[in-house]
C-alpha cells in the first residue's frame, strides 16, 4: 500500500476555472479568466476545486509542480478573487448568532432528533459507508490540525498557550505514532483504504472541499484569527460526541481496532480540549482582543454550515442505497448493493 507522506498529483479538471488552474501549475495554460471566476458556482465544483488546489500548495504541494508556484503572485491574485466569493457567500449565508456565548452554549446542547450524519454510521451504516465516510475525511484528516497550527503566530497570553498545548495533543504528544493523522491512517488501512496523501480527492464532493478549504482560508488570513478559533471551538466541543458515535459504528461492524481506536482517541482527548478551548483559548483571545467577537462567533456558526450541508448530501445518497462519491472506491473493498447506478456526475 502506498505511503502516507506520497506527494499527491494533480487531479482532474471539474470546469474552466478548475482546468485553467490546474493547466497553470503543469505550465500548458494561463490562469483563468475573470468571466469565468465571476459566473462559476461559488459552493459547487468547479470553484471549490480550484481553490482547494491552490491551497494545497501550502501543505504538501503536488507532484511534478515547482515549490515556488507556492508564492506566485499571479496565481495568488487568482486565489484571493476565489477567497473573496467563498467568503462573501459564507459571511451572507450563514446565520450566525449574536454572541459567543450564545453560540458556544448551543454546541453543548446534543441533538435530540439523532438525524447526522455520526447517529445514522452508529445505527445503520454498513462498512461501506464507513469507508465511503474515511475517504472522505481523509482530504483533512491525513493533514489533522495543520490548519490550526497557522493561528498559533496570531495569538498571544492564554490564548497562544492554551492553543499550543491543544496542538500538541494532535501531533502526538511528541510521539510519531500518536500523531492524529497517523492514527487515522492506521484507521485507513483497517478499512482497506489507499492511505496516500490526496488519494480519494478526485473522488470527493464539493461539499466535502469546502469544509477543508474554510480551514485554509481562516488559517492562512491573520484577520481571520478569530474565525478560526471559533471553527477550531466548533470542532472540539462537538468531537468527543460524535467520536463516541463512530467508535460504536466501527465495532458494531467490526470495522478493526485501529479504526474504533481513533475514534476512541477523540473521544478521551478532545473532551479535555473542549475545556481548553472554551475556557482558555477563547476567553484568552477575547481578554486580548474583544473586538473579535463577531468573528469567533461566525468560525462557530460557518463550520455548523458547512458539516450541516455535507452531512445533508451524504445522507440523501446513503438513505437512497447510492455511493456519496464521485468516483468508485477499489476494487478490492465493499461496494453499495446496486453500485452501478451509485457515480455521481
Amino acid at each position: 500500500m502506498p505511503h502516507q507522506h506520497d506527494t499527491p498529483r494533480l487531479p482532474a479538471a471539474r470546469g474552466p476555472v478548475s482546468d485553467a488552474v490546474i493547466r497553470y501549475l503543469r505550465g500548458t495554460g494561463p490562469l483563468p479568466e475573470e468571466g469565468d471566476l465571476a459566473s462559476a458556482d461559488v459552493y459547487g465544483d468547479d470553484l471549490q476545486l480550484a481553490l482547494y488546489v491552490c491551497y494545497e500548495l501550502h501543505y504538501r504541494g503536488f507532484a511534478g509542480v515547482s515549490a515556488d508556484r507556492e508564492w506566485d503572485p499571479d496565481l495568488l491574485r487568482t486565489r484571493a478573487a476565489l477567497e473573496h466569493r467563498f467568503e462573501s457567500a459564507l459571511r451572507a449565508d450563514t446565520p450566525t448568532h449574536d454572541g459567543v456565548p450564545e453560540a458556544v452554549d448551543e454546541l453543548l446542547v446534543e441533538p435530540v432528533d439523532g438525524t447526522g450524519v455520526s447517529f445514522f454510521l452508529r445505527d445503520e451504516g454498513e462498512l461501506w459507508h464507513l469507508r465511503e465516510y474515511a475517504a472522505l475525511r481523509s482530504l483533512y484528516h491525513l493533514k489533522e490540525a495543520d490548519p490550526h497550527a497557522w493561528v498559533l503566530p496570531r495569538l498571544r497570553g492564554r490564548a497562544k498557550a492554551a492553543m499550543a498545548a491543544v496542538e500538541f495533543d494532535e501531533f502526538g504528544g511528541g510521539r510519531a505514532e500518536r500523531v492524529h493523522a497517523r492514527l487515522f491512517a492506521d484507521l485507513m488501512t483497517d478499512l482497506g483504504l489507499d492511505t496516500t496523501y490526496g488519494h480519494y480527492l478526485d473522488a470527493a464532493d464539493a461539499e466535502t472541499l469546502a469544509t477543508v478549504n474554510m480551514m485554509s482560508l481562516f488559517g492562512l488570513h491573520r484577520r481571520l484569527r478569530g474565525a478560526l478559533v471559533g471553527h477550531f471551538a466548533a470542532v472540539e466541543i462537538t468531537s468527543s460526541p460524535g467520536s463516541r458515535r463512530l467508535a460504536e459504528a466501527m465495532r458494531r461492524t467490526g470495522a478493526g481496532r485501529a479504526a474504533e481506536h481513533f475514534y476512541d482517541e477523540h473521544v478521551e482527548a478532545d473532551a479535555v480540549h473542549e475545556q481548553i478551548v472554551r475556557h482558555e483559548v477563547i476567553d484568552g483571545l477575547l481578554a486580548d482582543e474583544p473586538h473579535l467577537a463577531p468573528d469567533i462567533a461566525f468560525g462557530i456558526d460557518v463550520t455548523g454550515y458547512l458539516e450541516d450541508r455535507l452531512g445533508e448530501r451524504l445522507l440523501a445518497h446513503w438513505r437512497a442505497g447510492r455511493s456519496a462519491l464521485r468516483l468508485p472506491l477499489d476494487a478490492d473493498g465493499p461496494l453499495p448493493r446496486n453500485s452501478e447506478t451509485s457515480l455521481i456526475s
